[in-house]
């Protein structure tokens, strides 16, 4: 999924890597966390309480505890809020398309009925 990502600025042409990856606990993995490393981004990612658990329980050989940016973290909350918008709708909620592109086409007229809808409202 991190391939696909485009950061857009005020100016210049989309990036590709951006500065950091807030996820939830779920993707707390090792690999995610390497993958992440290696592209240079940073992981703003809380530490599953096993995955702790069995990096106490290896003593010096578990390595340092993970950190990540509790403030950063709980920006997060807005692109929950947005997937809980997209997800509104039953099509996307329930993943019915067949096809990456149909299911890519449905985020796409979904996010723009979310920004009509918001754009509408705060105009006067």
């Amino acid at each position: 999924m991190l391939k696909k990502v485009r950061v857009r600025l005020p100016v210049g042409r989309p990036r590709t890597r951006p500065d950091a990856v807030a996820g939830d606990k779920a993707y707390s993995s090792h690999g995610n966390r390497a993958y992440l490393r290696k592209r240079r981004i940073k992981a703003v990612i809380p530490e599953k309480k096993d995955q702790a658990a069995n990096r106490k329980k290896k003593g010096s050989r578990g390595g340092r505890p993970v950190s990540h940016d509790a403030d950063l973290y709980k920006e997060r909350n807005a692109v929950e809020r947005l997937i809980n918008k997209l997800k509104a709708w039953r099509g996307i909620a329930t993943r019915f398309d067949k096809t990456p592109e149909s299911y890519l086409a449905g985020l796409h007229l979904r996010a723009s009925m979310i920004w009509i809808k918001d754009l509408t409202r705060t105009t006067p």
